[in-house]
């Protein structure tokens, strides 16, 4: 397979000099952004398969970015690793929510970054390889290659997570699922993040999915499961 390219959006020279000495050494093909703007031009112009991504950029900054990146229609499964000195909660729930697949605080270890990397390209792979998956359920239409979703024949738009979160909840229908299990699955993040976080997108996603959202049931004092109106939610 050809070597991975990733897009290093990092305006410190040095540190963007270092990243890409690693990635290279890493067998990934590597090439640099300092700015928001170059990083979206360069995006239009090249095949890539990982954005590594700073927050505070000049002009635009990286949450920024990723929200342009995630409404293009050619870019919503591009992976994005966040970097950067902040560390707080609040901005990695911003980042998970717009879509980001990981996110790594400076100082890190080069050694650990590149198998995030690693994995997160393994990963995405795995699932351009599953390209027959269409479920379905009372007027729901979930299509995994297209990463689309059609309700009653009308294609509805849906962020990145709540299109993960509705196609693990669809997948496992009729089973209950914790908090933890789908901040774990949906998100692959540690237990540091609030799994309250999981309760905002489910009710964005029922907002979205109208009548048919009362099939997502709250579990009291666990968690999320989706169910056909049908008693014991039978599956199709």
């Amino acid at each position: 397979m050809p070597e991975p390219l990733i897009l290093v959006v990092e305006d410190d020279r040095n540190l963007a000099k270092l990243l890409k000495y690693n990635l290279e050494k890493a067998s990934y093909k590597c090439f640099l952004a300092e700015s928001g703007e170059d990083a979206l031009q360069l995006l239009a112009e090249r095949d890539v398969d990982l954005v590594l991504l700073d927050i505070m950029l000049p002009g635009i900054d990286g949450f920024e970015v990723c929200r342009r990146i995630r409404q293009h229609q050619l870019f919503r499964d591009l992976p994005i690793v966040m970097l950067t000195a902040k560390g707080e909660e609040i901005d990695k729930v911003l980042g998970f929510e717009l879509g980001i697949d990981d996110y790594v605080v400076k100082p890190f270890s080069p050694r650990e970054l590149n198998l995030r990397i690693r994995a997160i390209l393994k990963r995405d792979r795995r699932g351009k390889r599953d390209t027959r998956e269409v479920m379905k359920c009372e007027g729901l239409e979930v299509d995994i290659a297209k990463h689309s979703v059609k309700l009653n024949g009308k294609e509805i738009t849906l962020t990145l997570m709540e299109f993960k979160l509705l196609a693990v909840l669809l997948k496992r229908r009729g089973q209950a699922q914790s908090r933890e299990t789908l901040l774990s699955d949906v998100w692959d993040v540690d237990k540091t993040i609030n799994t309250r976080t999981i309760d905002t997108h489910i009710t964005r996603l029922r907002e979205k999915l109208g009548k048919t959202g009362k099939l997502i049931k709250t579990v009291r004092g666990l968690g999320y499961k989706l169910e056909d109106s049908r008693e014991g939610g039978e599956k199709n």
